[in-house]
This record gives C-alpha cells, structure tokens and sequence, in this order.
C-alpha cells in the first residue's frame, strides 16, 4: 500500500522577502527581473507597522515588506540579516490541516490557523518554522477571488517593463550551519514527509580550496523541492560558510527560477544589469562530449555563460546570478529543464570555482 501525502502541497505561493526599502526593492525586481506590479498593503490599506508590495511575473509571486519603525520583527530581520528570504509561502488546499500535521509530527508554530477576511472572501494560513528564522506558510485560497490577500490593494503601476519569460520557482535552497545538515534532512522528512530524493557529498562539491554537502529534499508530488546545504571541511572558506558569515546565521542561500527560454531571459536579465557569475570559456570546449546532443546553439550558452548537464532522463541549462545585494548572501538561479530531474552535479566544479573567484574579489575566501 502506498503511503498518503498527510502534507499534499500544490506547489509555492509565494515568496515574501524582508527588506530595508520595500518600495525599491520592488521597483528594482520590476525593472531587473520583470515583474509587474499585483497588489500593495500598508497605511493606506489599515495595516499600521508595515508595507508590503507584491508582484508577479506568469506563476511566480514575489512580496517584499519593509518596517515602518524600528525595534519589531521584521526590522530586526533586516538589521541581522540584510535583506532576505523570511517567508516560503506553500499553497495546500487546508491550511488548517497542514498545520496540525506538522505540528503533531514535531513543528515549531509560527503561526496557528488564521482566517483573513474581506469583500472578496477569506484565506486562511498557518505557518511553522524552519532553519535560521525562515518560515513556511501554508496558504489555503481556495475560498478567496481577491487580487492577493485580504489587507493587500489591486497596486496599479503606470511603470510596467516587459516580462523576462521567468515562469515558477523550481527550488528554494537553504545553507545550514556546521553538522546541521542531518537535523533538517530529518525535519523535512518527519515533520513534512519530504523524501531526500539526491545527495552531494564533499566529493561531488569540492575545489582545491572549499568544499560543501547538500541533500535535496522534495514533496511527493515533487512541486516543491527544498536543497540543504552544510558547508564541509576545505584549505579555505567554502561560499556556504561566507553566506553564514554574512548572514548571520542559516537561511534561504538562492531561489531558482524556471524559464522555457533561458537564452532568452538571460539575455534579456543582462540588458537590465543583472550580473552572472562566469565559468572559463574552456568549459565548453568538451561540453557536447560530456552532455551530448542538445537543441541549443553552443555559441549563445558560450556568450552567455550558461552551463549544462545531463541525467538519465534528459538535460538542464542553468546560470546564477552574483549575489543580489551587498552582503554576499542571496542570489538567483535560471533554470530551463529539458527532461531532466536533476540538479547540475556535472556543473559543480566549474561553478564553485567561478563563486571562489568572486569570493576572493571580496577577500572572504
């Protein structure tokens, strides 16, 4: 007999960001990434202590919520962290539900069951917590027709810049601290019934000088796929450590982002100034003898730095971003899947090497 998902998720609602300047972070994702404008929440819509903007390019939802004082949650969040993932909002059909499953199996409550309501019908969401100071929402909208939530306004925006083809959030990662690794494997498989469906170890992931672990968690349905890395024993400072230095702490290291086009979105991210990491043009000198046959032209992914590997049920192009602030914490990856299930182990080496230069740029290797 199968086993049941007790926790069915539908995939991710959203992600919502702790910022200094909700209204420039938003304006900048619009400009950089695309997005466009959705619904506003603050002041002017009742909500005293905060505002909160989100946006949307096709299934992809971002909100960004900055304090209005000092001496709260969320402006503590940013003077630790900088700005940084706070919330990875699941959509399930009963929050209520998910909440009292994870919470029976081991959660930590972040927020019990709560109906929101307004003209437009009620929401209910719940939430527990998980490593560092992130949380994961469960969102249940099945009885709401509004443009986001309740306490949210339609945000209209004259300023609508064009779409970069960026499509759903494929997967989320997290760097956990020194031995930590094993905890949250165990926390994602007892309290939320993910399965570790691939594993890395410092052989796979490693350089001269760094080295790191990750296991990749998934749901059953495989919406939702949450990667864990711990940094591991190397000559130098690995980039996991780098982000726990500079983050203070454990928390969301990127978000993937899927497109059908990644040639397309890439060259279009550039235009808007978003900088990639680059891997030596060497690279793809033997690409084609290690990952075979692909539809793409190999000048454009050269020109562009964009990486390929293959598994056993087909191939994956994938580009990361440098990181999106200051503090060399949080980035973004670009991910178009041609079959394949994977997560670019063949790209490892390469990339971690081009992550050590920048590294060193900033003197923090």
């Amino acid at each position: 007999m199968e086993n049941v998902d007790f926790l069915p998720l539908l995939g991710t609602d959203y992600v919502e960001f702790y910022v200094g300047n909700a209204k420039q972070a938003a304006h900048f994702y619009k400009t950089a990434f695309g997005f466009q404008s959705l619904a506003y929440a603050g002041p002017e819509t009742g909500i005293k202590d905060r505002a909160s903007y989100a946006v949307r390019q096709n299934k992809l939802t971002f909100v960004f919520t900055t304090s209005l004082r000092g001496g709260n949650e969320i402006a503590d969040h940013v003077y630790k962290h900088g700005d940084g993932v706070k919330m990875l909002a699941l959509m399930v059909n009963n929050a209520t539900d998910a909440w009292k499953q994870t919470m029976v199996r081991g959660a930590k409550s972040y927020m019990e069951p709560t109906i929101l309501k307004d003209n437009e019908g009620e929401l209910i969401m719940s939430g527990i917590c998980t490593y560092g100071d992130t949380v994961h929402l469960f969102i249940e909208r099945k009885n709401y027709k509004g443009v986001f939530m309740p306490g949210f306004r339609k945000w209209e925006s004259v300023y609508s810049p064009s779409d970069t083809g960026l499509l759903y959030v494929d997967h989320c990662v997290g760097n956990v601290g020194w031995n930590q690794m094993n905890k949250w494997v165990a926390f994602y498989e007892e309290v939320m019934g993910f399965k570790n469906i691939l594993s890395f170890d410092d052989n796979d992931i490693s350089t001269e000088y760094s080295a790191l672990m990750s296991k990749v968690m998934s749901n059953g349905n495989g919406f939702v796929k949450f990667p864990i890395n711990e940094p591991a024993e190397g000559k130098k400072k690995s980039q996991v450590e780098e982000y726990l230095d500079f983050y203070q702490g454990e928390g969301c290291q990127h978000v993937a982002l899927a497109t059908h086009n990644i040639v397309a979105t890439v060259t279009e991210l550039q235009k808007r100034g978003i900088e990639f990491l680059k891997v030596p043009t060497s690279y793809y000198d033997d690409l084609l003898d290690r990952v075979g046959t692909i539809d793409e032209d190999l000048m454009p992914l050269k020109e562009l730095g964009i990486l390929v590997d293959r598994d056993d049920e087909g191939y994956l192009l994938q580009i990361f971003t440098k990181p999106i602030e200051d503090r060399p914490t949080l980035f973004f990856e670009i991910i178009q899947r041609k079959g394949a299930k994977s997560f670019g182990k063949g790209n490892f080496k390469a990339l971690f090497e081009a992550i050590e230069r920048e590294q060193d740029n900033r003197g923090n290797l």
